[in-house]
């Protein structure tokens, strides 16, 4: 029972780290592209931005990144970045028939107001 909760505790941990890495990169991208002076411009560099820097987040693996970056279509003054990892790498899918565990694909979304006008 003890090893059970234990493993529970660090598969969890891990599954937490993927999902707060992935919303870091989200968030860090969408701030970065408002430097941005056109939607595609904008696009390029929240992309950019998270290629570059997903080896630096040691639980998410840069080949099963995916991101998009667009304008919001409720309000033309927003910007959104998502960022979508594929998590079933992760060892924590080895635990599965001990105890139920989240999705597999982490999603997660940064809007910013674009600046300037």
């Amino acid at each position: 029972m003890f090893l059970t909760l234990l493993f529970g505790i660090i598969a969890y941990g891990i599954y937490f780290g993927a999902v707060h890495s992935t919303s870091q990169l989200a968030a860090d991208a969408a701030r970065a592209s408002v430097a941005g002076l056109s939607d595609t411009e904008r696009a390029t560099i929240a992309t950019s931005h998270v290629r570059t820097n997903v080896p630096a987040y040691v639980l998410l693996d840069p080949e099963r990144i995916e991101v998009t970056a667009e304008p919001l279509e409720a309000d033309a003054r927003q910007f959104r970045v998502s960022v979508r990892y594929d998590a079933s790498a992760l060892p924590i899918w080895n635990f599965s028939p001990l105890f139920p565990l989240p999705e597999r694909m982490i999603e997660r979304t940064a809007t910013i107001q674009r600046g300037g006008y």
